[in-house]
């Protein structure tokens, strides 16, 4: 009898450990993991740029089955927050995120920051090109559309930028130097109150295409002062953009004094997601002119560079 229990313990102790390497077993292969890098592009960041995601930066993310680009009512992964985690440079997920199955392809699309997403196609979005809320409003969308399975674990995502980006450098004429400095190697600046882009800040984002159609009115929008010469912004990738308002405050009335200066471009200045855009003006009093090469399109390290423009004071 006593050999019998003996028996029996051993088969149940042994029942009772496979089933506990099964409770922990199943989870890890069936739960999803992400891997998130930028590419070759760069994450803004108000006084430069970051190469990598930092620590304690955040990501929605999704996963559907059925279709890549038809999103079905009842997704696998839910709007599920992945947050990078200094320690182990691990994206740690507020829930667990599962596979539904080991073998059905399932597709993936990613937001940075987190976010509430309304639509899949036509998400509102309103851009907040305040200094503070630049991280925000480096708005990334990855997406996995391959089709994948279980054993693809971590699941690879590459974000690219929703956004532009727009720099106003600012160099001056002689006015606002003072006679017996001249004549000088450099022009002393004039005080800068602020600059604006008159442009839109809303759009609809199409997450599946990577899509941004601007939407609203134009107005205007505050760029973020770096220097009293340097300027920089996010914006909505938007066509129609041609003008930018300088004020001058604080200066001496003798000595080219103050006013709002408005440069307009005889053509669009180009904003485009993942790009930047640089415009160089010179502010003075003459005729506004620009080099007819004076525009270029590249990716998001270099941008479009506007050179030799001139802002001057509107005729009343």
């Amino acid at each position: 009898m006593k050999q019998y229990i003996t028996f029996f313990v051993t088969i149940a102790a042994a029942l009772v450990f496979a089933g506990c390497n099964k409770g922990i077993g199943a989870p890890d292969s069936r739960t999803i993991t992400v891997q998130a890098s930028i590419g070759s592009m760069t994450k803004v960041a108000y006084t430069g740029d970051k190469s990598a995601f930092a620590a304690g930066d955040n990501l929605s993310l999704f996963a559907w089955m059925g279709e890549k680009t038809a999103i079905p009512a009842t997704l696998v992964v839910n709007n599920v927050v992945n947050t990078l985690d200094g320690e182990s440079g691990l994206w740690k997920p507020d829930t667990q995120m599962l596979w539904d199955d080991m073998t059905t392809p399932h597709y993936f699309m990613a937001v940075s920051p987190a976010r509430e997403v309304a639509s899949f196609t036509a998400d509102p979005y309103v851009l907040d090109p305040a200094a503070d809320k630049f991280q925000q409003s480096d708005l990334l969308i990855a997406t996995s559309l391959e089709g994948l399975v279980a054993t693809s674990n971590p699941v690879k995502l590459t974000f690219d930028h929703a956004m532009a980006k727009l720099n106003v450098n600012l160099s001056f004429r002689n006015q606002w130097t003072p006679q017996e400095n001249l004549p000088a190697t450099t022009n002393v600046e004039a005080k800068v109150e602020s600059v604006f882009a008159m442009a839109k800040n809303s759009a609809t984002i199409d997450y599946i295409t990577k899509a941004v159609t601007v939407t609203g009115e134009e107005k205007e929008l505050a760029v973020n002062k770096l220097s009293n010469a340097s300027w920089t912004t996010l914006m909505v990738p938007q066509t129609g953009f041609r003008t930018i308002v300088i004020t001058l405050k604080g200066n001496d009335d003798w000595l080219g004094g103050n006013g709002t200066y408005v440069f307009t471009h005889s053509e669009d200045i180009p904003l485009v997601s993942g790009k930047y855009t640089t415009v160089n003006l010179i502010v003075g009093r003459d005729q506004i002119t620009l080099d007819k090469d004076g525009i270029t399109i590249t990716d998001w390290a270099a941008g479009s560079v506007i050179n030799n423009g001139e802002a001057q004071i509107p005729e009343e």
